[in-house]
C-alpha cells in the first residue's frame, strides 16, 4: 500500500475512491431499479442512474486537471451499502410497497455516504487551491 504523504495524496486518494462508489453505483441501482414496483421510485432510480454517469465522466475530467490517469480505489463503505442493499433485496416481502421502502432507505445511506465524501474532497480541494476540481466536485455535491 503506498505512503500518503502530501495533502495532494489525500485528495487523490478521496477521488478514487468516489470513482470507484460511483462506478459500483451505475451497476447497482439498475438492480433495484427492476426490483422497484412503484414507478414514480423506478423513474427516480432511472434519473439518478444518469445523473451518476455524469458524475462518473465529471471525476474523470478531475483526474485529468489533477494530471492524472482514471482509476479508482475499492471503496470498502460503498460496497458495504451496496452489498447490504443487495441482501435486503434477496429477502421475501410480504408487499410490493415494503420492499420499496427498504430500496428508498438504501438509496437514502447511499446518498448521505456521497455527499459527506464530497464534502471532504471538496475541503481538501479548496485548501490546495484547486478552483476547478473544487467548482466540478460541489457540482456533484449539489446534484447529491
Amino acid at each position: 500500500m503506498p505512503t500518503i504523504n502530501s495533502l495532494t495524496n489525500v485528495l487523490l486518494a478521496e477521488v478514487r475512491d468516489l470513482y470507484d462508489a460511483e462506478k459500483r453505483l451505475t451497476t447497482a441501482i439498475p438492480k433495484l431499479s427492476k426490483k422497484a414496483t412503484n414507478r414514480a421510485l423506478r423513474a427516480a432510480l432511472n434519473d439518478h442512474l444518469r445523473e451518476t454517469k455524469g458524475q462518473v465522466r465529471r471525476l474523470e475530467q478531475i483526474f485529468r486537471r489533477l494530471g492524472e490517469t482514471p482509476r479508482g480505489k475499492a471503496c470498502l463503505g460503498m460496497r458495504g451499502i451496496v452489498d447490504e442493499g443487495n441482501e435486503h433485496m434477496k429477502e421475501e416481502f410480504e408487499r410490493d410497497d415494503l420492499r420499496d421502502a427498504m430500496i428508498i432507505g438504501s438509496s437514502m445511506k447511499v446518498e448521505h455516504y456521497e455527499m459527506a465524501s464530497y464534502m471532504g474532497a471538496i475541503s481538501h480541494a479548496r485548501m490546495l487551491g484547486h478552483d476547478e476540481v473544487q467548482e466540478l466536485l460541489e457540482e456533484t455535491l449539489r446534484e447529491e
